[in-house]
């Protein structure tokens, strides 16, 4: 490609990368279908990269070109065009890493400026393509630096010391996007050891984007949660059967029969997040917003006991374990939610009423834990009429002299045939009372 260069320098900046983007998807194509293996970008392409698209000067005499900040935008509107269309994955991740694998020269800066405003811009627009090429890129990056940096896994792990704010963004955006929806959906071992080994070690660290947080009335809701507590719920409640089935799975396919328990790593992180609810009230109280902000929504629970019930439903038409196995894994999950359940609303976390609480529980089958929790004394709150703030889901309003009457629930839909339903036992007495 080192023969086009002359054809490009008369061109205006924009033009120029434009034409040089159609050559690389040209000569990349022709390259793969040559067979020959690896397929590697010569240094006189890469030369023309950084010239044209990143606009490094091939020598210190020649002034660098400019872009504007509309043909800026129009360049990373055409590579995601050029990535959009370009139907072989082999020639996207070889253009990807011809454009942006790091070279160790002063292109590197203009590289990794132009590689996060594309990034930026695909999440935008959805061009999964590029998402992919930089998924692999960023892999890449990382077994780099693994395999060429001795001793690097201690420096991984401990990194929640180096920077425990973005350890707490990072576990909230995993805890997030890991969902346990699907098997894809699942945490993978490595990562989960790393995030349950960082919680253990300081528990606090949950909180720290939630300390150093500016809580205002005008804020608006992030499409992160302040914190991961609601993430790491999930994960314990749903733990026991979305790995019971994917190791069901998996041992049909004969995958995974060596693969470690996980079960103890849940048990250690569900106790972690019941410690983390337990330093909550001195925390709220300092800053006045205890009984003002929850930090577990109700919608975010609602959802939660919604795929809990799908989940024991599965469980009990497909299982292929002994019934009491089956059954002490649907126990474990319900005992997990009403202890995160009692701990969150003791501590000013979960701000809900008993009987919202029995309306959002009511499809999940009996649990004798379950029903202690549904039936326990009704939990006061001394700022109960202060507005609640930005992070809560509901508007804000102003100071109520008394509580208005509550208005009556929507009929919820019949619960699973095979399940009793939770009921709501009204003598029921509630005699636990720690006396610690």
């Amino acid at each position: 490609m080192g023969d086009i260069r002359q054809s490009l320098l008369p061109r205006d900046v924009l033009s120029a990368a434009k034409e040089l983007l159609y050559h690389l998807d040209i000569y990349i194509c022709n390259l793969v279908q040559s067979g020959r293996q690896p397929p590697q970008v010569d240094s006189k392409t890469q030369e023309l990269v950084e010239e044209f698209i990143l606009h490094t000067p091939k020598d210190r005499n020649t002034p660098a070109r400019r872009m504007s900040a509309l043909q800026e935008l129009q360049l990373l509107e055409i590579m995601c065009s050029c990535f959009q269309e370009q139907s072989r994955d082999a020639v996207r991740q070889l253009m990807f890493s011809a454009l942006f694998s790091l070279q160790g020269n002063q292109a590197d800066e203009s590289r990794m400026s132009l590689l996060g405003k594309l990034v930026s811009m695909a999440i935008a627009v959805g061009r999964v393509p590029i998402l992919e090429c930089a998924a692999t890129w960023l892999q890449v990056l990382v077994d780099d630096y693994c395999s060429m940096v001795p001793g690097s896994g201690p420096t991984l792990q401990n990194i929640h010391n180096a920077s425990p704010r973005f350890c707490c963004q990072f576990i909230t955006a995993v805890t997030t996007l890991y969902d346990l929806a699907t098997e894809e959906l699942t945490p993978p071992l490595e990562l989960l050891q790393m995030i349950v080994s960082w919680i253990q070690e300081d528990p606090g660290l949950v909180l720290i984007n939630f300390l150093n947080t500016a809580l205002s009335g005008n804020q608006p809701i992030s499409s992160l949660d302040v914190t991961p507590l609601g993430g790491l719920m999930r994960w314990c409640v749903k733990a026991s059967l979305i790995y019971s089935r994917d190791k069901k799975k998996g041992l049909t396919n004969g995958s995974n029969e060596c693969e470690p328990e996980v079960g103890p790593l849940f048990s250690a992180l569900h106790l972690s997040v019941l410690q983390v609810l337990m330093l909550l009230p001195n925390i709220l109280n300092e800053k006045g917003l205890f009984g003002r902000l929850a930090l577990l929504q109700v919608e975010s629970l609602a959802a939660l006991t919604s795929d809990l019930s799908r989940l024991l439903d599965q469980a009990d038409k497909h299982t292929h374990t002994s019934s009491t196995d089956s059954s002490g894994l649907c126990e474990l999950a319900l005992d997990r939610l009403a202890q995160a359940l009692q701990v969150a609303m003791a501590n000013g976390a979960l701000l809900c009423s008993r009987e919202d609480l029995r309306a959002i529980c009511s499809r999940l089958p009996h649990n004798n834990l379950l029903q202690l929790v549904l039936s326990g004394p009704v939990l006061y709150y001394n700022n109960i009429h202060t507005p609640p703030l930005a992070f809560s889901p509901h508007a804000a309003h102003s100071p109520i002299a008394t509580h208005p009457p509550h208005a009556p629930h929507p009929p919820l839909a019949p619960s699973h045939p095979q399940y009793p339903a939770q009921p709501f036992l009204t003598g029921m007495q509630f005699p636990f009372r720690p006396s610690h």
